[in-house]
């Protein structure tokens, strides 16, 4: 399939609470990992696809999951999206070791992450 869902990602607003309930509802493993100075991000580790839980960054807002689609140019298809009446909630940024995202809300409101895996 072209562009896959390739991570799917909850914001929450309380990330100790929704790894105690994840992990006992479909018995997740998972391990945290230092992001610097945008804290503690827990990878979720189902051996399928990839998955991950953080503290919302948007103080204020619900917890909600975030689909991420695998792209081949992170940078045209975050304005191509634009073009096409997206707003670009987050524009294009570097994970460090692992690749580039940017969120989008689609013209009727609904979010969606891009994605692009760095190569090797």
């Amino acid at each position: 399939m072209a562009n896959p869902f390739v991570h799917v990602e909850l914001n929450t607003t309380d990330v100790d609470k929704a790894k105690k309930f994840y992990g006992r509802l479909f018995d997740w493993q998972t391990e945290d990992v230092e992001m610097g100075p945008t804290g503690r991000y827990t990878m979720i580790k189902t051996g399928g696809t990839g998955g991950g839980i953080l503290k919302h960054p948007m103080p204020g807002e619900p917890s909600t999951w975030l689909a991420y689609v695998e792209v081949e140019d992170i940078t045209a298809s975050t304005q191509k999206a634009k073009s096409l009446g997206a707003t670009i909630i987050k524009d294009v940024h570097e994970v460090p070791g692992a690749g580039w995202l940017s969120i989008i809300s689609d013209p009727t409101g609904a979010v969606l992450g891009l994605w692009k895996s760095k190569t090797a």
